[in-house]
């Protein structure tokens, strides 16, 4: 059943809200998402008033609010298309975190690499929006670039938004790495799943599970390196790898790392209709090369282009730099005309 946001509230002020921490943050994490909503509506309602008075001043005859009227009617109309492309994400698990994986496919340094400029990218964007960004794995090469990383993007819609990046992506560009000065085209494949909540249950036998300790490597301050802290899983049945090393703990990485191979596992299944875990069998790629889902050109011509929904945007930088929304709108509003 859906509490309405006065509902909510009612439930945040008995004196036993706290009593179970699990369901208080849900409660509140909802409370906030219909506060969001509502305001935004409110928003768009102010502006849309404050624009019926500036034409009327216009139509009086003071055409010094003509700019006013053209920036408010931009601002409107952002904020209009930003609530429509909300109202798109109902997928059972839209509303919550993401798990966002990237890593580097053919292309040598050059791919490493890009798999690292698409880190950025994604970090921006989700930082743009508000997100918490945490990295739960990070594979660096001592060279150039990463091998991979994985993110726990948090927020409200974060995975209903991240889900329209899953496929392989495509760079055309003069490489760095080439003293020649030659063309080079490289690949990384993104992997996104929801973030589940401890509530979601996903039968998974541990007699499937191959646990593996490594010692940490990268970024993490004076305990990576010292210890057997980083976890790698693998469920035999599908070959399925997931691993965690950024945590704190070896416990703490454990469990970051079943979460994510929940998540996996359970996308999968939803994918082939299983009805049980144990139904799903076969090796597991990321994803499969050869089908990318855009191209990111920077010679000879400036261009990002997604090869599903048509978008085109000729400021590159800008797209680098986390610019995102009109490639995630495009694909949620294709995703509902299918």
């Amino acid at each position: 059943m859906t509490l309405s946001a006065e509902e909510l509230e009612s439930k945040m002020s008995e004196v036993d809200f706290w009593d179970d921490p699990s369901v208080a943050q849900e409660i509140l994490k909802k409370s906030k998402g219909l506060k969001d909503k509502i305001e935004g509506y409110k928003s768009i309602i102010d502006k849309h008033e404050d624009l019926e008075t500036i034409i009327a001043f216009i139509e009086e005859g003071d055409q010094s609010f003509q700019n006013e009227l053209l920036g408010g009617i931009t601002r409107l109309e952002e904020d209009i298309d930003k609530t429509r492309i909300e109202t798109l994400l109902k997928g059972e698990y839209d509303k919550g975190s993401s798990i966002l994986s990237i890593h580097a496919g053919t292309g040598g340094l050059d791919a490493q690499d890009w798999a690292k400029m698409l880190l950025r990218m994604y970090t921006r964007w989700a930082e743009a929006k508000g997100y918490k960004v945490k990295t739960l794995d990070l594979q660096q090469d001592p060279e150039a670039g990463i091998k991979s990383v994985t993110l726990l993007i948090e927020g409200l819609n974060a995975y209903g938004y991240m889900k329209s990046e899953k496929g392989v992506h495509r760079l055309v560009r003069i490489s760095p790495f080439d003293s020649s000065g030659k063309r080079h085209t490289s690949f990384a494949s993104v992997d996104v799943m929801p973030e589940l909540d401890e509530d979601v249950e996903v039968d998974i036998q541990s007699s499937d599970l191959r646990i593996d300790t490594f010692r940490a490597s990268g970024a993490g301050g004076q305990h990576v390196n010292k210890t057997d802290s980083a976890i790698r899983i693998t469920h035999l049945p599908t070959g399925v790898v997931v691993q965690c090393q950024n945590q704190r703990s070896q416990h703490a990485n454990r469990e970051a790392a079943m979460k994510m191979l929940k998540a996996k596992l359970l996308h999968i299944k939803e994918i082939e209709q299983k009805e049980k875990i144990e139904d799903i069998q076969g090796e597991y790629s990321q994803i499969a090369w050869g089908s990318q889902i855009r191209s990111y050109v920077f010679n000879p011509y400036n261009l990002v282009k997604d090869h599903r929904t048509g978008v085109e945007i000729g400021n590159i930088q800008a797209v680098m730099d986390g610019d995102l929304d009109s490639f995630i709108n495009g694909y949620l509003q294709k995703s509902l005309e299918e």
